[in-house]
């Protein structure tokens, strides 16, 4: 297999069916953050409802596109990972998804709707953090940590602004609607107004299709780095992409950033600027004159990779501080041709898309009743009403929806939970949660991260002992 030796290709499949692992576990964990309300507002049948779910899910990790699982990759220092042993990849990619699935079953267990992007993210984090702390390494780099800011701060507003956003809803809603039977207890033996039931379902179809493209995308991230890690010379570079097309892009790069006076940058900027420069022209002549990834050397392909993402990431930092001394004009083409170059870096094989989606799919369709039950009865003291689940539905597929399309991963369950919170507060006050659930999900929010982190260090050193 990709030419690997029987021990490395076993090893190989073992990551990538704890990869598929781990999404059909955050499938069947996070289900009831679309499910809860079609089946607590008997809009849906249970079983009807989960597998629309999951069909949904399914569908929507085609439809995310790429950047979220660039998100994800691009948290580790995959170039410095690359020049170390490839079985130091293999405990690092084993470590951070164990210590993922191992956090996602506890939570799951006992019912707590926790976030598999927290977890996932803590457990990438961990490992970095181990790397970076290695004696091998001698750069320390282990994790990007602008990026994880960036991250951490989406996941941090995502439950506030869920939980605001659906209290102003609810009491919109209570203000306009004269139908107040919309805001009781829903009768559990019909179900409720056509016009409610048809927006609830809409509703909770949006909620399962963004999930998937946001957490499946997380998955899609998850498999790139263990094949970038473990096989870089196959999967550094799109095979499908024209690199000629690429030189091109180099090229024009190339011109643009020739016109720039380097003598108002700083020390500092003027060694990331020449940097940047130098991995351009590096790139182009590892290109080469090739037209297919295939014309470059094998050994090659991930120095490409490496100076392209590298070199991207230098200028695009510039181009946000504004350093660089070019017209809007010129910015704008710098940006476009960078963002070209990054075609043949960004992506993901369809065999990969086939198989998280299968994977979130399935376990979609599998152990939803625990955080279903969270949902529905035990985040309010009442059983949530029909307003209340489709103002909670409304929040969560607007915010992941727009969070999938900006790039960032997001918390589906942090989202939705915290609507339902908002949804129960609204019109009743605090009183109207249940003190323990609340902090129940609080305590497991706050946990995540420190926990997964823990997990996924000391499982890095455990592994790294064994294989090293």
């Amino acid at each position: 297999m990709f030419g690997l030796e029987s021990t490395l290709a076993i090893l190989l499949v073992l990551c990538l069916v704890f990869a598929c692992a781990f999404e059909f576990v955050n499938g069947f964990h996070d289900t009831a953050n679309a499910v809860a309300t079609v089946i607590y507002t008997n809009s849906l049948k249970p079983v009807v409802a989960v597998v629309w779910s999951g069909i949904c899910n399914f569908t929507g990790v085609f439809a995310g596109g790429i950047a979220v699982a660039m998100g994800i990759v691009n948290l580790l220092p995959m170039e410095a990972l690359a020049d170390q042993s490839v079985y130091l990849s293999i405990a690092m990619v084993l470590s951070l998804i164990i210590s993922a699935i191992i956090w996602n079953l506890a939570t799951w267990y006992v019912g707590l709707p926790a976030s598999s992007s927290h977890t996932l993210i803590g457990s990438i984090l961990g490992v970095g953090l181990a790397f970076s702390l290695m004696p091998e390494n001698p750069t320390h780099e282990g994790v990007n940590w602008a990026k994880a800011g960036d991250i951490g701060l989406s996941l941090l507003i995502s439950p506030v602004f869920g939980f605001s956003v659906s209290l102003l809803l609810m009491a919109a809603l209570a203000k306009n609607i004269k139908n107040k039977k919309l805001f009781d207890e829903p009768n559990r033996d019909s179900p409720p107004p056509l016009v409610m039931r048809i927006l609830l379902i809409i509703t909770c179809t949006l909620v399962s299709f963004f999930h998937g493209s946001n957490d499946g995308q997380k998955g899609v991230g998850l498999v790139m780095i263990i094949l970038i890690a473990i096989i870089p010379g196959y999967f550094a570079l799109d095979q499908s992409v024209n690199t000629s097309a690429i030189s091109e892009s180099l090229t024009k790069v190339e011109l643009i950033i020739n016109k720039i006076d380097t003598t108002s940058l700083k020390d500092k900027e003027l060694a990331s600027f020449l940097k940047s420069k130098n991995k351009v022209t590096e790139a182009k002549s590892l290109i080469g004159n090739s037209s297919t990834v295939f014309e470059i050397k094998e050994a090659d392909r991930f120095k490409v990779r490496k100076n392209i993402v590298s070199s991207a990431k230098g200028f695009e930092k510039l181009l946000e501080k504004g350093k660089l001394n070019l017209s809007k004009e010129e910015s704008a083409e710098l940006k476009k041709e960078l963002k070209s170059c990054k075609k043949i870096t960004d992506y993901s094989p369809f065999w990969v898309l086939v198989m998280i989606s299968l994977s979130i799919g399935i376990g979609t369709m599998i152990g939803w009743k625990r955080i279903v039950r969270t949902i529905g009865e035990k985040i309010g003291k009442t059983h949530m009403s029909y307003a209340q689940g489709f103002s909670a539905e409304v929040v969560a597929s607007s915010t992941i929806g727009l969070s999938t399309w900006l790039g960032l991963p997001v918390s589906t369950t942090h989202v939705l939970s915290s609507g339902i919170a908002g949804a129960m507060v609204s019109g009743k006050g605090l009183k109207n949660l249940q003190p323990k659930t609340i902090r129940n999900i609080l305590l497991a929010w706050l946990l995540t991260l420190p926990v997964c982190m823990s997990l996924a260090f000391g499982l890095f050193w455990l592994f790294r002992a064994l294989m090293v």
